[in-house]
């Protein structure tokens, strides 16, 4: 599939649903990463915070929104690290979530049963108990789901089941009818540069079941490079190659999802 880098500031307007721009992948060159974003039409990045949560780096995240306009930040603690979440872990967070205007969502937090970084059992009680913070504090909830399908879902429904505004499914990899039991309790779900690969067929018919009124984009950066930049390191602005592929899955326009993903957000994250 074509490519496209503007070399002008595009009439289109895209977001890139969740990337980790403020690693030290981008120390080197952070304005220009953001200013080529501007330029692909990419108006609006959610910037998502990891790591340990008692060494700056949520605070890192909320930084950079605060200094740019066009990023937001979300905060929570992955599964990975799902170990070190403790009291002080969730005070910190909550105090700073509740200090930012530019937090506007909790995660990611979720499941991950493939590397298995943190224990099980205690991924599923933080996990449980992050989703009960974020509905406490009205912020819909990014979640990471890998090889964990059954019990991400059972956990969702059981914290989340009547939510507003409950949140995203990022970088989608599970089953139709995973995202299909997210969708009903009120979830979208946001594909990334792993929908461009040569073997991802089933993830591709995955994206073809749903609703285009459900689907985000993202990049994930600065992992999953899409095609025809895989072995590089991605930025948001090739969130317009992921959003090209969905868009002719779904037979229409890259200006068309980009407009439909842009307005998901939106209704998503209130923004």
């Amino acid at each position: 599939m074509p490519h496209t880098w503007f070399a002008t500031i595009s009439p289109m307007r895209l977001i890139d649903s969740h990337c980790h721009i403020d690693g030290p992948e981008y120390d080197h060159d952070r304005a220009e990463v953001i200013a080529r974003a501007r330029l692909a039409g990419v108006t609006t990045m959610l910037n998502v915070g990891t790591g340990d949560p008692h060494s700056g780096a949520f605070e890192r995240a909320v930084a950079l929104a605060e200094h740019h306009e066009e990023i937001y930040a979300a905060i929570g603690v992955h599964p990975h690290d799902a170990r070190l979440f403790d009291d002080a872990a969730e005070q910190r967070l909550v105090k700073l979530a509740r200090q930012s205007p530019r937090v506007i969502a909790w995660g990611e937090i979720g499941l991950d049963y493939h590397y298995d970084h943190s224990p099980r059992e205690t991924q599923r009680a933080v996990f449980r108990g992050q989703l009960q913070i974020a509905r406490e504090l009205g912020l819909p909830v990014v979640i990471h789901s890998r090889d964990a399908d059954d019990d991400t879902v059972n956990i969702m429904r059981d914290e989340l089941s009547g939510s507003d505004r409950a949140g995203v499914l990022h970088c989608f990899g599970g089953s139709l009818s995973m995202a299909r039991e997210a969708i009903a309790l009120g979830f979208y779900i946001s594909f990334a540069g792993n929908l461009t690969f040569k073997k991802a067929d089933e993830l591709r018919e995955v994206a073809c079941g749903l609703p285009p009124s459900r689907l985000l984009v993202e990049t994930d950066c600065p992992y999953l490079t899409p095609v025809p930049f895989r072995g590089k390191r991605n930025e948001p602005a090739r969130v317009v190659e992921t959003a090209t592929f969905l868009a002719e899955l779904h037979h229409k326009s890259l200006a068309e999802i980009a407009e439909i993903t842009t307005d998901n957000f939106s209704l998503l994250f209130a923004v």
